[in-house]
């Protein structure tokens, strides 16, 4: 069983090396950065939210007749080690649908558990549940929780009513939105945000994109004063709720 740790302490070191200027999300004070990666880098604590990789999504939809190239598990990891090396967090938190399935992970090929093993071992790990895999990782350490607080922010992995005052990041509808630039209608993968919820894009290589809006979407944020953060092919594009097709 992994300790379950549902209020870690974060230390608040700031990191020695300076990151090129980036888009900034403020949320409760705190400086988030979306990642072309899809990952929401946050320097203050040192920390690497990533959510939805879905590892093993392939494997899952081949046991339902559906085939498909089982390569989502190894694009995902190492799309996961590229963005690690090149930002250099202390901590990862994943939020919820590591795996796509609770059996996704004793399908995982032993090369590419190690190099998960590898990662678990060598940062603070933070395993948010989803619904997808409610049980924690069995051969990975770190911390598991159905939700944890960072800062003023709740992580978890569905979005949730919110009380007076709290604050959210989640994942689980895998936002997408699009946009009409000189007539053509332009789609992609987006991070969500209000002053008091983000929603991040799905990590994983075989993950989609829900429209935001799309109906588990209404009355989650407040349209006004809501911004979309597309990621682009090279660069990550910041639309406002009004400017979306």
């Amino acid at each position: 069983m992994m300790p379950f740790s549902p209020k870690p302490k974060l230390n608040l070191q700031p990191k020695a090396a300076v990151l090129p200027e980036r888009h900034k999300i403020m949320l409760g004070g705190l400086e988030l950065r979306p990642d072309l990666s899809g990952a929401l880098h946050v320097p203050d604590m040192n920390a690497l939210i990533i959510s939805d990789l879905h590892l093993e999504q392939g494997s899952s939809l081949a046991r339902r007749g559906i085939r498909v190239p089982p390569f989502d598990t190894s694009i995902t990891i190492a799309m996961l080690e590229q963005v690690i090396v090149r930002l250099a967090p202390h901590r990862l938190i994943f939020l919820g649908d590591s795996f796509h399935d609770d059996e996704g992970e004793a399908r995982v090929e032993s090369e590419l558990m190690l190099r998960l093993q590898g990662l678990s071992k060598s940062y603070e790990c933070f395993w948010i549940c989803g619904n997808h895999d409610p049980s924690p990782p069995r051969n990975l350490t770190g911390h598991a929780a159905d939700h944890i607080l960072l800062g003023p922010i709740i992580l978890r992995h569905e979005p949730a009513r919110l009380r007076k005052d709290e604050l959210e990041i989640c994942g689980h509808l895998h936002p997408g939105c699009a946009v009409t630039q000189r007539g053509r209608r332009v789609s992609a993968k987006c991070f969500i945000a209000d002053d008091r919820r983000l929603i991040m894009p799905a990590f994983g290589a075989y993950t989609g994109a829900l429209s935001v809006f799309a109906k588990p979407y209404e009355r989650l944020f407040k349209q006004d004063e809501t911004q979309a953060w597309m990621i682009g092919q090279e660069r990550i594009f910041k639309f406002p709720f009004a400017r979306l097709a």
